[in-house]
């Protein structure tokens, strides 16, 4: 609706008759203008409305790419966020994810994969519990669990729960991973808890970041499931490039 609204904008300045100004139009006419363009050429509006879509889909690329120039450290070497595969690996791969997402459950065991087959990969989970309290209490829960030595073990066995991550499960898959429980709910308190989960919202929101997984390799933003032969494409690419 308001892209349309910006295309009738749009529209009224370009129906506005040679050598007349806006200024010397009344408003009223200047709609009659612009319904009489549409009403002789109705495919303008949704040619308006594609011209419009695509220049703030391209700014808001930029803006992403801005964004990952200048939070590249954050992303990629941020102390307080889980590492698995080759902590000196020559390409990082970032995952934001959520324990109750169906597509992050497909997506962990191409992840596995790619780490499994390519020794010098880098990956950085950052936990982002967007879809409600049983994710952020899934989410604590890992975060705590590395205190213990044990994110991966939980984290793995969180993505392999059939049904939803809630406080019960949660719980439940703690104790059946032999972590110990009590420990684990103080942990979920901690500062270091609480600015990772915020970091990740401050990040996607500045990313333009709707939904998980999302993947970011190098320069490049995925939304969504993707499979193993993609993942290595892209960091293939990122190797090249270096």
């Amino acid at each position: 609706m308001k892209l349309i609204k910006m295309a009738l904008v749009a529209l009224s300045l370009l129906t506005i008759p040679i050598g007349a100004s806006a200024q010397e139009l009344s408003e009223a006419r200047i709609k009659e203008l612009v319904y009489e363009a549409i009403r002789e050429n109705p495919e303008i509006v949704m040619e308006a409305v594609a011209i419009l879509q695509a220049r703030q889909a391209k700014e808001e690329a930029s803006a992403a790419q801005n964004v990952l120039s200048s939070q590249r450290q954050l992303l990629e070497q941020d102390p307080n966020a889980p590492v698995l595969g080759n902590p000196e690996g020559d390409v990082t791969v970032v995952e934001f994810f959520d324990y109750n997402c169906p597509y992050c459950k497909r997506a962990a065991p191409e992840v596995e994969k790619l780490v499994a087959a390519d020794p010098n990969v880098r990956l950085v989970y950052r936990e982002w519990p967007i879809l409600g309290e049983g994710s952020v209490y899934a989410a604590r829960a890992a975060l705590a669990a590395r205190n213990q030595g044990k994110y991966k073990e939980f984290h793995d066995a969180m993505m392999g729960l059939k049904g939803r991550a809630t406080e019960q499960s949660v719980l439940r898959v703690a104790a059946e991973i032999g972590m110990d429980v009590d420990k684990m709910k103080t942990d979920m308190q901690s500062p270091e808890v609480s600015e990772h989960i915020e970091t990740s919202m401050r990040l996607t929101q500045a990313l333009g970041i709707t939904g998980t997984p999302a993947f970011i390799i190098g320069d490049a933003i995925i939304p969504g499931f993707i499979e193993v032969p993609q993942l290595q494409q892209l960091v293939n690419d990122v190797r090249s490039a270096n």
